[in-house]
């Protein structure tokens, strides 16, 4: 909507605050018509659903497929997916299920028999008062952005006045804004429930596959470990022989000049 501006002439010597000032207190104090008002958000009809289910599957992959397909099946998405099929971990996914809120017991159901529940839980936020307090909100907003329009078109003063004056409408047209989009957030927030699926498959009891042999992988393991050992031993002898040799003759040298420097006693003298 445009903006009349005032001419230069005709300016008068008077000021527009005292005129916003009882604009922002009707404003504050004015409620909401009941015609501007959602009439079918009361108490407990305007909820927030999310719940957060542990299971245990034989298949991940069965297991991922039929929540994709149950989300389609009752007019929803699927959100963030994480999955987890590492060799030394054990496989897991997560994932986001985005149903509509008139379905959600339906989903809670649907999800059984992907396999065992192990942990379920289930919350409920009710935004129907602040959906109902942005509406309101809004409405205030629109009635005094009408009378600083009004004010702007029919009340000309001094130019300090009318940038006032202009100020404060953007600035009420910006919560006006911030309102509504805070309002649409709840709707849609609303009409769309979470479903977080935590899947993951038991742990093997002795093998990932059935053709792993723990008990011939350990013996192998023991032979291995033990033909090192004698290995090293083996090469361990390459430094040690020569080296006991060279300690050997350097023993038996040291006698033989010791029993050479001896003075032989003649037992008759």
């Amino acid at each position: 909507m445009s903006i009349q501006q005032p001419s230069s002439v005709g300016y008068r010597e008077r000021t527009d605050a005292p005129a916003i000032e009882a604009a922002k207190d009707d404003q504050a104090a004015t409620p909401p018509s009941e015609t501007s008002l959602p009439s079918d958000i009361r108490p407990g009809t305007m909820l927030i659903r999310t719940a957060t289910i542990a299971l245990r599957v034989d298949s991940l992959e069965r297991a991922i497929a039929g929540a994709r397909a149950l989300a389609a099946q009752l007019g929803g998405t699927v959100g963030a997916v994480e999955v987890n099929t590492g060799e030394q971990s054990q496989r897991s996914a997560s994932l986001e299920l985005r149903i509509p809120a008139a379905r959600f017991d339906e989903a809670l159901t649907g999800v059984s028999p992907f396999g065992t529940v192990e942990h379920s839980t289930s919350g409920a936020e009710d935004v129907g008062e602040e959906f109902v307090d942005m509406a309101a909100r809004i409405a205030n907003g629109h009635r005094i952005e009408e009378r600083l329009i009004t004010l702007l078109a029919t009340r000309p003063g001094k130019l300090g006045d009318v940038l006032m004056l202009e100020r404060e409408l953007a600035r009420v047209r910006g919560e006006i804004e911030r309102a509504e989009g805070r309002r649409r957030y709840l709707g849609r927030r609303a009409a769309t429930s979470t479903i977080t699926l935590a899947m993951h498959e038991p742990l093997p009891i002795i093998a990932r596959d059935p053709g792993d042999h723990p008990i011939r992988d350990a013996l192998g393991t023991m032979w291995r470990n033990f033909t090192g050992l004698v290995a090293f031993s083996v090469a361990s002898l390459g430094y040690l022989v020569p080296v006991g040799l060279v300690l050997l003759f350097a023993y038996r040298t040291r006698r033989t000049w010791g029993a050479a420097r001896t003075p032989v006693v003649d037992p008759r003298a």
